[in-house]
């Protein structure tokens, strides 16, 4: 390279981080930043998430699982120790509760010495998605709407460096969006929010064209690079269109497409893990290779995520994949090495033009909050999803070592133990007592006074902001400014998606055909429970279970996400079922079965099979199946009709044992009583 080559600015180098103890993140977030990472990421455990303390009765087995426990300004004092605010650009994957991690950090900055003006980063905030993708809604969408509507007018006037949204495309493409669905319904999502803003009547319009150049994008990369760049280019075409045109937005620096993002994790592979190093790597290539069109902030997976959670030498691994592909190659010495190109253009132009097409099929229902409420964004992405898996089941979709090439050598990465890193159980008993020590010694006046001016902020549509950093600031915990405004605005159950119009692949004659001779021998229809206990909200894999079952021939009940033991076994008592299948992906997998057994005992339950799904070692398999756990599925098992098989095989082995149970005891065989179901 000669002197006078000039290079760009590569992108922020994140990974996504935190886990357990403010304390344990805090030293891996500095680790990270010691090895090069520029920006921050935070993963902030289930509980926090969804507004609940550690010793909340929702938050049993989920405490610093899939990412750190904030309980209060003393948890986020731990967690940025020795990290200069000022200095640093702060990701936070927070959504529900956004206004209130957000005023933690900001009275967290104002004891460091930092000026707000001066910090930068971004809350996710993008609270649509959650009712479609990821779960950890609260609210309703009416009141969740007005909570990003303050974050967004609070930050533009105080921390005017601040992104107060990311509008997050990137869990829609997990929950099966194509890449026009990805398009439409994120540019649906960042639509609902400005005209949310703007019918506010709080901002003039000059104001508004500030809130518009805050908003921010995360993105998903999937595998099909090419189509993956059209997809960002497209986005980029299509905001500026949209900002220019209906919202008569002039400078164009304020029209920008401005995204961050992580690569698709939902592609990676249990099966020959090592893949998805190269998985990763080509992923990440579909949003740097694109000058135009290349993202601002990058955080990639770890190999390993199909396993576990993974450790700082997995995430390394992938920080240093960014840092070679920005510092050793040429990539920023050139233009945008895509113009031109008659094949890049002809995608984008498609990709634009279907992705209008569903943008006005949004607008013509009301826009996205309207069809959030219907369900009819939901079932779209539930049929695609099942579309997806249909096409990797018949082989169609190629995935290198999982219906192709199965045949290899076996991986030395996996070998041994500690291959992820495993949060011990006692990381909730710690967070529990923690959280009882921090109540008792608060000044209950001041605690009191903040919650009650909280409430009368939310009650009265005042800005939520200025209350929640007097809270943050008195020791108010994240259970108490989440309980106050449910209180306020109620909880929510978003549709499921799983409906009787919902369409799906047609499954094998074969499948069918088992399911209706275990009918037979039932003397009945085979009901099913899908369960998901706990606040783990990615609901992709109970959803396929469902829909797979009720095609099969099942009666399924399937009431959605954030049930707790009680509920699930109620449910099987009621609905008469011959199984349980439980679905669990935050880890939790071992707390929540154990206490769901002990329920289906006390209630003289147990002779009904529970199977679990979800990310789970050998080990915990072993664990689970010494619980009684009659089968074990993990994301190596993608076909659903053979999992609809050993279901019913599970149920035939009970029938079995039930039969030689009563042949003992002389006993007469009982005949299952009948109940009304609410089948999908």
């Amino acid at each position: 390279m000669t002197t006078e080559t000039r290079r760009d600015k590569p992108w922020l180098f994140r990974t996504y981080a935190g886990h357990s103890t403010a304390a344990d993140s805090n030293a891996l977030y500095r680790r990270n930043l010691a090895k090069g990472q520029t920006g921050l990421s935070i993963a902030f455990d289930l509980p926090t998430q969804t507004g609940y303390d550690p010793d909340h009765e929702l938050a049993r087995g989920e405490v610093g699982k899939v990412g750190v426990s904030i309980a209060h300004i003393g948890d986020m004092r731990a967690l940025f120790d020795g990290i200069p605010l000022a200095q640093m650009n702060t990701s936070m994957t927070i959504n529900a509760p956004a206004a209130w991690l957000l005023a933690l950090y900001l009275a967290v900055a104002e004891e460091q010495g930092a000026p707000l003006a001066a910090l930068q980063g971004t809350t996710q905030n993008d609270i649509i998605k959650e009712y479609l993708s990821r779960g950890t809604y609260v609210f309703p969408p009416e009141p969740s709407m007005r909570l990003t509507k303050d974050v967004i007018l609070f930050t533009t006037g105080e921390v005017p460096k601040w992104n107060p949204m990311n509008v997050c495309s990137y869990h829609l493409q997990e929950a099966g969006a194509t890449p026009v669905q990805e398009l439409a319904f994120a540019l649906a999502t960042a639509i609902a929010v400005l005209d949310t803003v703007k019918a506010s009547g709080e901002v003039d319009e000059a104001g508004f064209a500030d809130v518009v150049g805050r908003m921010s994008f995360f993105v998903n990369a999937g595998l099909r690079f090419v189509t993956e760049i059209a997809k960002m280019r497209a986005f980029a075409e299509l905001w500026d269109e949209i900002t220019r045109d209906r919202y008569g937005i002039a400078d164009p620096k304020k029209r920008m497409f401005r995204y961050g993002v992580q690569v698709n994790s939902l592609g990676l592979t249990e099966q020959q893990p090592e893949n998805n190093v190269h998985r990763i790597l080509i992923e990440m290539l579909a949003v740097t290779l694109s000058k135009k069109a290349r993202a601002r902030a990058v955080q990639l997976p770890a190999w390993n995520e199909a396993l576990g959670l993974p450790r700082s030498w997995d995430q390394q691994w992938s920080l240093r994949m960014q840092q070679i592909l920005a510092f050793e190659t040429d990539l920023l010495e050139h233009d945008d090495l895509f113009d031109g190109s008659k094949v890049m253009e002809e995608k984008v132009e498609r990709l634009k033009a279907e992705a209008r097409a569903e943008l006005a099929r949004v607008d013509a229902i009301g826009g996205a909050i309207a069809a959030v409420e219907t369900g009819l964004l939901k079932r779209a992405l539930v049929e695609s999803n099942a579309e997806r898996i249909a096409r990797v089941e018949a082989g169609e979709q190629v995935v290198v070592g999982v219906n192709r090439f199965q045949e290899g050598e076996p991986s030395p990465l996996v070998a041994g133990e500690g291959t992820f890193l495993a949060v011990p159980e006692t990381v909730e008993m710690e967070a529990v007592h923690r959280i009882r020590a921090w109540r008792s010694s608060r000044d209950k006046a001041a605690v009191a006074a903040a919650i009650a001016e909280l409430e009368a902020a939310a009650r009265e549509g005042r800005n939520i902001m200025p209350p929640s950093i007097a809270a943050a600031k008195a020791g108010v915990t994240t259970g108490e400014w989440g309980e106050t405004l449910r209180e306020v605005f109620g909880q929510y159950r978003a549709p499921t998606g799983v409906t009787v119009e919902t369409r799906s692949q047609a499954p094998g004659e074969d499948v069918k055909l088992v399911i209706a001779e275990l009918g037979e021998k039932l003397g009945e229809t085979p009901r099913l429970v899908v369960g998901k206990p706990g606040l783990d909200g990615h609901s992709n894999g109970a959803e396929q279970i469902a829909l797979r079952a009720r095609d099969v021939g099942m009666e399924v009940a399937y009431d959605g996400i954030r049930q707790t033991p009680a509920e699930i076994v109620a449910r099987a008592a009621e609905t008469g079922a011959h199984i349980i299948g439980l679905s669990i992906l935050s880890g939790s997998h071992v707390p929540l079965v154990r206490e769901v057994m002990a329920r289906l005992r006390l209630e003289n339950l147990d002779h009904i099979p529970v199977v679990v799904g979800g990310i789970i070692s050998a080990e915990d398999e072993l664990v689970l199946s010494n619980m009684g756990v009659a089968a074990v599925y993990t994301p190596k098992d993608y076909e659903l009709d053979r999992i609809m098989i050993g279901m019913a095989r599970v149920v035939e082995r009970s029938l079995a044992r039930q039969a030689e149970t009563r042949s003992s005891q002389g006993a007469p065989r009982a005949r299952a009583d009948k109940r009304v179901t609410r089948s999908v």
